[in-house]
């Protein structure tokens, strides 16, 4: 099964080119943020003239995630409020549209588009943080099902100084304090893993270059888009990738799509499922 996640910052001016790449890699799920359009005005038709399922929580022109699906989606739950109690604060966390998850062929898949921040002095910078905890807090509510996870999309943070192109100059900065880093950290814990850097340890891998400063000319990137997996999972996935092409389309997105690659449902399960049949 090939999963991946990509902020194609509006899924209206990129439909095509998310369409053609969908087209080129045959990816089964595709996860994206940063969709920037309310619900009613959904790019629906020319997705599902292709065979897609989709899933989707938008807001006008800010945030927003779906999930794109060749393969039927199952529960699917929006915003924090789909896992946890709707008290005041998760309600005040939900009206920023940031994430989104759902079932496919047993996998439960949580989408999150994680708050920039803006800088260490701005409100928005304690917001992010305070969403953070609630993302722990959604993720601990959703382990009492011990659905097989895969949390993946844009976390606007780099977890190690090896994931931005000059971290000296970046030090302590957005998107690279210590407190963001532990936030992830702490949702992280022991249970999951950051696929990418199980088959990738160098540094020189990014997938987002901002557009203002010429970072996509110059390759000054970041790599802040992730994907992580519970240890059962992890043992089944082969690859992940950063397409890091596709960040050289014609008015593109200044991200890049991330993938793996995962061997799911287990072969060896489903022939064991065929023999029982006959005992």
């Amino acid at each position: 099964m090939l999963i991946a996640t990509w902020n194609v910052n509006s899924i209206r001016t990129r439909i095509e080119q998310v369409k053609n790449w969908l087209n080129q890699t045959q990816t089964d799920v595709l996860c994206v943020q940063e969709t920037k359009v309310e619900d009613s005005l959904f790019p629906l038709q020319e997705l599902e003239n292709d065979g897609y399922s989709i899933a989707f929580y938008g807001q006008k022109a800010y945030n927003g995630v779906a999930i794109i699906s060749r393969l039927p989606m199952d529960d699917i739950r929006f915003g924090f409020s789909g896992e946890l109690s709707k008290e005041i604060s998760i309600k005040e966390m939900d009206h920023q549209k940031r994430i989104i998850s759902c079932l496919v062929e047993g996998i439960r898949i949580v989408n999150v588009y994680v708050p920039n921040g803006s800088s260490l002095s701005s409100p928005k910078f304690e917001y992010k943080l305070k969403w953070l905890n609630h993302l722990k807090d959604y993720l601990k509510a959703q382990s009492v099902r011990d659905e097989p996870i895969c949390l993946l999309g844009d976390f606007n943070i780099a977890l190690e100084d090896r994931d931005i192109h000059d971290p000296e100059r970046f030090k302590d900065g957005i998107m690279a304090t210590n407190q963001e880093r532990e936030a992830l950290k702490k949702i992280l814990g022991n249970k999951l893993n950051d696929v990418f850097r199980v088959f990738e340890q160098d540094s020189n891998h990014w997938s987002w270059w901002d557009y203002r400063s010429g970072g996509w000319q110059r390759d000054s990137g970041w790599r802040i888009d992730h994907i992580y997996l519970n240890e059962e999972l992890m043992n089944r996935t082969t690859s992940c990738s950063i397409h890091k092409a596709v960040r050289g389309n014609i008015k593109p997105s200044d991200h890049a799509p991330v993938s793996l690659d995962i061997d799911w449902p287990f072969e060896e399960e489903l022939e064991l499922s065929s023999n029982e049949l006959f005992f």
